[in-house]
C-alpha cells in the first residue's frame, strides 16, 4: 500500500504536484512542470515575465515589447491587433500570457483550441500588478525571484502611499490622446496611481478606462492640473490647444506635466517610477500654494 502511495505521488502529470495559480480573469492556469517557453501577447506582459526572472524563457513577443533592452531581440508574433499564428505555433509554447483586455477573444480562444496554456494577465487593481508577477514566477519556476520583486513592488506602492498621504490634493484631468480627446476613468489603474499622490480626477464618475470627452466639459471642470503622456521621440507641444484658455485654473498656474507614455500606461514596476516621478513634479518641486485657489 505504502509502495503504490510512493508511485502515485510521482506519477508524472499527477496533479498533486501541478502548478496552479489564478490569473487576472480569475481562471486557474495549471502546468505539471514550469514553463520553459513562453510567448507574451503584450509589451507589459514580456516586462513581467522578466521581473519575474523568466526573460531567457521567452521565446516568442508582440511587437512594442521594448524593456528591457534585451526584450527587443525576442522573435516577434505579430501584435496584439493581429497575431502572426503559424509563427507563434512554430515557436511551441508550452504557456502563453495574454492581455485578456488587448487581445482579440477569437485568438485567444484559437489558442485555446490548440491547447496552450494561457495565463491572462489584465490588472485592475495596483495590488495586482505584484500578484501577477509572483504567479508568472510560479509558473516559471522563478519562484523566488518572482516573489521578491513582488515584494519590493508593495513596499514602494506603500511607500509612495504614505509619503504624500498629507499632500495637499488636486484636481486633474489626464489627456489620454489629443484627438479625438480622450481620458481615463477614476477606477483606471493611472486613477488608481494618481490618488496615491492625492489627485482627484475630474472625470473620476466614468464607468469605464477610458472614454472620449468633449473640450468643453474640460473647461467647465477647470482642473488645477493638466497632465499628458507623451511617447518616445514625440515632438511638438501636448498642451498647445490648452494655452488658449488662459483663465484656465491649471494655466494660469503653469501646471502641466508630461510623463512618458510606458511608465504610466504598462502594468508594471515601471508604473510606480512614472507616478513617483509625476507625484514628485506636482508636489516636492512645485510651489506651497501653487495648488490653492
Amino acid at each position: 500500500m505504502r509502495l503504490w502511495l510512493i508511485c502515485l505521488l510521482w506519477l508524472p502529470g499527477s496533479t498533486l504536484f501541478a502548478i496552479e495559480v489564478k490569473d487576472s480573469a480569475d481562471q486557474w492556469v495549471r502546468l505539471d512542470t514550469p514553463a520553459q517557453r513562453v510567448v507574451t501577447l503584450s509589451p507589459h506582459a514580456t516586462e513581467l515575465v522578466f521581473a519575474a526572472g523568466g526573460g531567457t524563457r521567452l521565446v516568442g513577443a508582440v511587437e512594442w515589447s521594448d524593456y528591457p533592452p534585451e526584450a527587443k531581440h525576442i522573435p516577434r508574433v505579430g501584435d496584439a491587433a493581429r497575431l502572426d499564428r503559424e509563427r507563434l505555433l512554430g515557436l511551441r509554447p508550452d504557456l502563453v500570457i495574454a492581455w485578456s483586455g488587448g487581445n482579440r477573444p477569437r485568438d485567444l480562444e484559437w489558442l485555446a483550441r490548440h491547447g496552450i496554456p494561457i495565463y491572462h494577465s489584465a490588472p485592475r487593481r495596483l495590488a495586482q500588478i505584484a500578484d501577477d508577477i509572483a504567479a508568472i514566477g510560479r509558473l516559471l519556476g522563478t519562484t523566488k525571484t518572482g516573489r521578491t520583486a513582488a515584494s519590493t513592488f508593495r513596499q514602494r506602492l506603500n511607500a509612495l502611499r504614505r509619503r504624500y498621504q498629507d499632500a495637499p490634493p488636486f484636481r486633474y484631468f489626464y489627456q489620454l490622446w489629443p484627438q479625438p480627446l480622450m481620458t481615463v476613468g477614476g477606477a483606471s489603474l493611472i486613477g488608481q496611481a494618481l490618488m496615491l499622490c492625492k489627485g482627484s480626477n475630474i472625470f473620476a464618475g466614468l464607468t469605464t478606462p477610458s472614454a472620449t470627452v468633449s473640450r468643453e466639459a474640460v473647461i467647465a471642470a477647470d482642473p488645477e492640473v493638466i497632465i499628458a503622456p507623451v511617447e518616445h521621440g514625440q515632438t511638438g507641444d501636448p498642451f498647445r490647444a490648452w494655452r488658449h484658455w488662459k483663465k484656465m485654473k491649471a494655466i494660469t498656474a503653469q501646471r502641466l506635466y508630461t510623463v512618458p507614455a510606458d511608465l504610466i500606461h504598462r502594468p508594471t514596476p515601471r508604473l510606480l517610477d512614472g507616478i513617483e516621478r509625476l507625484c514628485g513634479e506636482i508636489h516636492d518641486r512645485a510651489p506651497a500654494d501653487a495648488l490653492h485657489y
